[in-house]
């Protein structure tokens, strides 16, 4: 089976730093779910962008931090994660982490999603939060 691409755009200023690293490790959580890697895009923006599209796809006029479409076949996984770094920027700071703590959480919860992790109930977000608990502890920095 042919290996999909993980990619990173940005719709606005923000550059991802050691994108090669966010990649490595996004592929290793697909892998350690038993699922495959197909074409991922990481949309980065601001929060009017996402909030268009929230009203326009998902019929919520609410600022979020993260919306997925989920386009996976099977166990390969495919689709579009866009992320507010407005949200993100805000979030580390209501939740006093580092900025790049909080990305990475929200990187990987987009990804959980497409592997089949729910949100919506209280026990669904328990495990949402266990799962990416387990999966931050796999982010390596290439030296």
């Amino acid at each position: 089976m042919e290996k999909g691409e993980i990619n990173f755009f940005s719709e606005n200023d923000f550059v991802l730093q050691k994108e090669n690293d966010f990649r490595n490790w996004v592929d290793q959580v697909i892998e350690s779910e038993n699922k495959y890697v197909g074409d991922i895009n990481f949309i980065f923006c601001d929060d009017e962008y996402l909030n268009d599209i929230n009203v326009k796809y998902l019929s919520h006029d609410t600022y979020t931090d993260i919306i997925s479409f989920d386009n996976s076949i099977g166990n390969t996984l495919h689709g579009d994660i866009f992320i507010s770094i407005d949200r993100v920027e805000e979030n580390s700071s209501n939740f006093k982490v580092d900025f790049i703590e909080e990305l990475k959480r929200v990187v990987i919860h987009g990804v959980l999603h497409f592997c089949g992790y729910k949100d919506k109930s209280e026990r669904d977000q328990e495990l949402m939060r266990r799962k990416e608990e387990e999966k931050m502890k796999l982010f390596h920095v290439e030296q």
